[in-house]
């Protein structure tokens, strides 16, 4: 039997060696990952749409990217079953807020039990349906703009750069906006005709579009890295 590689798996790293992933895991990982976010991931690799959870690595990265900003009041756009949301909350102080809207509230609570005994519950406001119109009632508050520090965004790939066009005014000047999926399974860089899963094919353009856009935006810094499937951090400027 051939022997199947990595990028046909296509595992949430896009490191080519599934090797030296493991080792990353199991060195720096594993071995720091809080007892709450083990759990949730293991009840949520259950889950039939298991591979869209944020991978272990990124948790660890975003918790330590919410650390070095001091962030306190934080947003999410996305949240499954709430791994990097656990995440997030773990990482903020015990007054910290996080905004997380998503249209699935059932996924949302599988995780919950496991956010509620981790005694973070309380830093999290759940908002259920699409984001978008909620993300207009809120700018149109002049009271909401520039009052996160970091937004989290990974939900729906075709709505990238709508969410961008609105959340810019709501991220704080020095502020971080984090893409999740921004490599895309490496299908950025592929050729159009280029074999790929269906849901890869059907949003790649979406995720290319945002990237263009985000290359050229003067409000923003950015800083794209391989960590999970990519993720885009974008430091608001002006």
């Amino acid at each position: 039997m051939a022997e199947i590689t990595h990028a046909e798996v296509g595992h949430k790293s896009l490191l080519q060696s599934d090797a030296l992933y493991q080792y990353i895991l199991e060195t720096s990982v594993y071995p720091r990952e809080p007892e709450a976010m083990k759990e949730l991931r293991e009840i949520t690799a259950k889950h039939p749409w298991s591979m869209v959870m944020t991978s272990a690595d990124e948790g660890q990265f975003l918790s330590m990217l919410l650390k070095l900003i001091n962030a306190k009041n934080t947003m999410e756009i996305g949240v499954y079953t709430g791994y990097s949301l656990l995440a997030t909350a773990l990482a903020l102080p015990d007054d910290g807020k996080i905004l997380a809207m998503d249209i699935n509230r059932e996924n949302y609570e599988l995780g919950l039990p496991v956010i509620e005994k981790a005694g973070v519950a309380h830093k999290i406001e759940f908002k259920e349906g699409p984001a978008l119109p909620f993300l207009d009632l809120m700018i149109e508050d002049e009271k909401n703009h520039g009052a996160y520090d970091f937004i989290f965004v990974d939900a729906d790939k075709k709505n990238y750069i709508n969410y961008h066009k609105r959340i810019i005014d709501l991220v704080r000047v020095g502020g971080v906006i984090g893409y999740d999926n921004t490599l895309w399974n490496g299908s950025v860089a592929a050729a159009p005709d280029a074999p790929m899963r269906n849901i890869v094919r059907y949003n790649r353009d979406f995720v290319m579009e945002l990237n263009k856009a985000l290359a050229v935006d003067p409000r923003i810094e950015i800083c794209m890295l391989p960590v999970g499937d990519g993720i885009t951090l974008c430091r608001r400027v002006k």
